[in-house]
């Protein structure tokens, strides 16, 4: 049977059994599926896109673990460390610690399944990255998102081809069906009919971050809209740490979007500078390599919130020009020809600059969201039988996120989520499925006030939730939402400026500074009362914050 004729059957009898449904297909959603089929539990892949354009290929730098294999004396602990520190200590411990305790296995196993990670003999090559102490990132040149997302797709199909697992890689997911806070299933809709179909059961989600509501700023993916997290959040899923936007240093504008330049060319050695001003009114004087000289122990390896906060005071001081470029022409050219000669087939591509050759021009864009879907220790939330994990979710990286930790956290997350699911699933505390409701008018609008509302959304944001924050532009910003809400009629959009709401309400009831969140009007950092996470809430009627306490870290 085709595809599309599984999905058009929405009261298929074996989606009624009481199958686990992922709402998402990155690295997230094949962990969760990879982990409940080796339990012999029956699952639905379900995404708009299949797995080959998900924004985890996009991934490029590596992925974090304490492998030890550069003769560092890593371990765990100090991953760990790392990884609470370059979060502001805004991350739940406990799940940290899970996460770094179990990364180097996971590595091992990727390797296994066949991921070509860069080798050194029978050695994983390990090299540098923002934030941390020791070489812990694996990786692939600058592809290796896409070399993990093949590998597991493989493994994916062995699975399909058994039956445990049904991918539908053509359904948009509109909704999920809550009743007295509880999940009881998603409804779809099927992308070569039109038809909406739901599927009963338990919901992992693992659909990824908030792009869309910064339309042509970030480096993601622009099929990544945020409209479904939007939804969960109008009917009542609470959300975690909204305001927390992570600014890669590194990225340059093309059409639609940010290019993202990993910081593996930093890693590797690249360097940031900015050309002083002549005081002669001339030509640009020498070239300064700011980081170096601001942060002698790591320079151009500081966490991406540092780098990006450092960028934008240089470019804003008089004395300064207005650009500051990355500098890897004294890369040699094994380094070029062995770890980046894909970067600098995408920088000549989009940029038309040869980067052997000539300093590429750089600014901060978005490029990571670390607040989300609110989930505890077992990535449940706060309705019965949903999980999230990946992106979507807040849990691991706090108030700023390290480069090498988002590949590795969507495929714990995802695998922990699923652990979770499938334990509830075998104790007979996952329903087998209910009756199909009445599928509901998802209001859809016109194009044209869909264009405008997420444009006008998008500039109203960028204004609020730049890299510096502060009070007047907040609420200047909040006052913008609320106009907008007044004029649009459509279902989505209105949900869409809700949760756009509550990211500022978040940023105006966190008065301090930490990690991503950085005001101007509270620049220090406060632990007595914000080292805590932001907890946002709506209640049908009104957005809700308030900041819960951070568990202990066991012993």
């Amino acid at each position: 049977m085709r595809e599309t004729d599984r999905a058009e059957k929405s009261d298929n009898r074996e989606h009624q059994a009481g199958s686990v449904n992922i709402a998402g297909a990155g690295l997230a959603g094949l962990s969760a599926a990879l982990t409940l089929a080796e339990q012999g539990i029956h699952c639905n892949l379900i995404s708009v896109l299949p797995s080959e354009r998900a924004q985890s290929v996009m991934a490029e730098g590596g992925m974090n673990a304490a492998l030890n294999t550069m003769g560092e004396a890593d371990e765990p602990r100090f991953h760990f460390e790392d990884t609470m520190k370059g979060g502001v200590y805004l991350a739940d411990p406990n799940a940290v610690k899970g996460l770094t305790d179990t990364a180097p296995d996971i590595i091992r196993r990727l390797h296994a399944i066949g991921v070509p990670f860069q080798m050194k003999g029978q050695e994983i090559v390990q090299r540098p990255f923002g934030g941390q102490k020791k070489k812990r990132t694996a990786y692939a040149m600058s592809s290796t998102g896409k070399v993990v997302m093949t590998s597991l797709i493989d493994e994916v199909r062995k699975f399909e081809a058994s039956g445990s697992i049904r991918r539908f890689s053509h359904i948009e997911i509109r909704k999920i069906e809550i009743k007295n806070a509880r999940c009881l299933g998603l409804w779809g809709r099927d992308t070569y009919t039109g038809k909406s179909v739901f599927f009963p059961g338990p919901v992992i989600l693992c659909c990824g971050g908030l792009n869309g509501f910064f339309s042509g700023m970030t480096t993601g993916t622009t099929a990544n809209t945020g409209s479904l997290t939007a939804s969960l959040f109008a009917d009542g899923v609470q959300m975690g740490n909204l305001e927390m936007i992570q600014y890669h240093p590194t990225t340059a504008a093309i059409s639609g979007k940010r290019m993202l330049i990993s910081e593996a060319a930093r890693g590797e050695g690249g360097r940031l500078f900015v050309r002083r001003r002549s005081s002669c009114g001339g030509q640009p004087e020498e070239e300064w390599y700011f980081m170096e000289e601001k942060y002698p122990e790591l320079g151009n390896l500081m966490p991406r919130d540092v780098v990006s906060k450092e960028i934008y005071t240089v470019i804003h001081d008089p004395d300064l020009e207005d650009q500051v470029y990355l500098d890897i022409r004294h890369l040699n050219k094994e380094t070029w020809s062995k770890k980046l000669s894909d970067l600098r087939k995408e920088v000549i591509h989009y940029l038309n600059i040869d980067p052997v050759r000539e300093p590429v021009p750089i600014s901060p864009g978005i490029h990571f969201f670390m607040g989300g879907i609110l989930v505890d220790e077992q990535h449940r939330t706060n309705i019965g039988n949903l999980w999230a994990a990946g992106e979507c979710a807040c849990q691991y990286h706090g108030a700023n996120r390290l480069g090498g930790n988002s590949m590795i956290a969507a495929v714990y997350g995802g695998h922990v989520a699923a652990l979770d699911a499938g334990k509830m699933k075998k104790n007979g505390a996952l329903p087998a499925g209910p009756e199909i409701p009445e599928a509901e008018e998802t209001g859809n609008t016109a194009v044209q006030e869909t264009v405008l509302v997420q444009k006008k959304m998008t500039e109203i944001l960028a204004e609020g939730l730049g890299i510096y924050r502060n009070e007047e532009a907040l609420q200047k910003a909040l006052q913008g939402l609320e106009n907008l809400e007044k004029m649009t009629e459509g279902k989505e959009e209105r949900q869409r400026l809700l949760l756009a709401k509550a990211m500022v309400c978040s940023a105006i009831e966190r008065k301090e500074s930490r990690g991503a969140h950085a005001r101007t009007d509270f620049p220090e950092r406060d632990d007595v009362h914000f080292k805590k996470t932001t907890v946002a809430e709506y209640d049908g009627k009104n957005i809700r914050i308030t900041f819960r306490p951070l568990p202990a870290l066991r012993k």
